[in-house]
C-alpha cells in the first residue's frame, strides 16, 4: 500500500484495499433500544457492549467497515464509553476498519481535543475515521484534519445529509471567493464543503497523492443520475453514503447517483442487516446478500480524480 507522509499507510488507500478485498458495504454498529431488545439484550451499558462485540465477531472478514454510531453508547454514560472503547479494540484486533459516527465539531483547543480523542495513537476512542460536522467552518476543522494526516487516519465531513432539516443550510447559496479564489463565484454550502475538503486533501497529500478527508453524501434515491448534486470529481477521498436500506435507498439508487466521482463510494446499512442478528450466521448472509448487489454496481472503487 500507498505509504502516508509518516510512513503509514493513508486511510484512503488502507479503505481502498478493505473495499477490494470485501466488498464496500460498512455496516453501522446502532445499538437502537429496538434491536437490543431483538438479540436479547437489556437496554444498559453491559447490553450494548454485548450487543457491539457479538456484532464485531460476525461481521470480522465480511466487511470492509463497522461504523459504531456514538450517542448510542454515551447515552449509557461512562459505562457506554467504556462499552464503546472495547467494541472499537475488537473491531481493530478483527482487522475491521472503524468509522466512529460522532460527527464532532468545534474550535480551537475544543477541537483539538475531539481530534485527540478520536484519532491520536494513545486514545482509547481512536478509530481509523471519525464523522465531523463542517458548520463552524471547515478550517475550523484543521486539527482533525491535521492529525488524520499524521497517524495515516481519516475523516468524513458532512455535507450533503438526507434529513429534510439540512436543506436550509446545505443547499443555501454561498460566495466561494474567498475559500477558493481559483474558482470564485455563487454555489452550494455542501459543495464549498466538497471543495473545502478537496483541498484539505491536496494540501496534505501523501506520497500516493490521497488526503485524509473525505464527505458523507447521504443516499437520497434519485433517479436523475447525480440526485445529491454534487461535484465530487476533485474531492480525491472517499464518500461514506449512509441511507442504504431501511431508510429507502436501493444499491440500483447508488449507481445511478455515484457513477461519477471519487472513491471509494462507501454505501452504509444498519438495520437492515442488524434486525437479521443475533444469529451470526443470518448477519453474515444479510452482508453477503447486500454486499453481492453492491460489488455488481460500476461505483468508484478508489481514489480518482485531480
Amino acid at each position: 500500500m500507498t505509504a502516508g507522509p509518516t510512513g503509514r499507510s493513508a486511510f484512503t488507500d488502507r479503505l481502498t484495499a478493505a473495499v477490494a478485498a470485501h466488498g464496500p458495504l460498512c455496516v453501522g454498529i446502532d445499538p437502537h433500544p429496538g434491536l437490543l431488545a431483538r438479540w436479547g439484550h437489556e437496554d444498559d451499558a453491559a447490553g450494548v457492549e454485548r450487543f457491539g462485540r457479538d456484532a464485531v465477531a460476525a461481521l470480522a472478514g465480511h466487511v470492509a467497515v463497522v461504523k459504531p454510531q456514538v450517542a448510542l453508547f454515551e447515552v449509557h454514560g461512562s459505562g457506554g464509553v467504556r462499552a464503546l472503547e472495547r467494541v472499537l479494540a475488537d473491531a481493530r484486533d478483527a482487522g475491521l476498519l472503524t468509522v466512529a459516527d460522532a460527527k464532532r465539531g468545534d474550535i480551537g483547543s475544543t477541537m483539538t481535543a475531539y481530534a485527540r480523542a478520536w484519532l491520536a495513537d494513545t486514545s482509547p476512542l481512536a478509530a481509523d475515521a471519525v464523522t465531523l460536522s463542517p458548520y463552524l467552518g471547515v478550517g475550523s476543522l484543521t486539527p482533525a484534519l491535521d492529525l488524520a494526516a499524521e497517524t495515516g487516519r481519516g475523516v468524513f465531513v458532512l455535507a450533503r445529509t438526507s434529513n429534510p432539516e439540512a436543506s436550509a443550510v446545505q443547499s443555501a447559496q454561498s460566495w466561494t471567493s474567498l475559500s477558493d479564489p481559483s474558482s470564485p463565484g455563487m454555489r452550494e454550502v455542501a459543495q464549498s464543503v466538497v471543495d473545502a475538503c478537496a483541498a484539505a486533501n491536496a494540501a496534505r497529500a501523501g506520497a500516493g497523492g490521497s488526503g485524509p478527508a473525505g464527505v458523507v453524501v447521504g443516499a437520497t434515491g434519485g433517479t436523475t443520475g447525480r440526485a445529491h448534486g454534487l461535484d465530487l470529481t476533485r474531492l480525491y477521498g472517499p464518500v461514506l453514503v449512509p441511507g442504504l436500506g431501511a431508510q429507502g435507498a436501493t444499491p440500483d439508487d447508488l449507481a445511478r447517483t455515484f457513477a461519477d466521482g471519487t472513491g471509494p463510494v462507501v454505501p452504509s446499512s444498519s438495520r437492515e442487516i442488524l434486525s437479521a442478528g443475533p444469529d451470526p450466521e443470518a448477519l453474515r448472509d444479510a452482508c453477503r446478500a447486500l454486499n453481492g448487489a453492491l460489488r455488481s454496481l460500476a461505483l468508484p472503487a478508489g481514489p480518482i480524480g485531480a
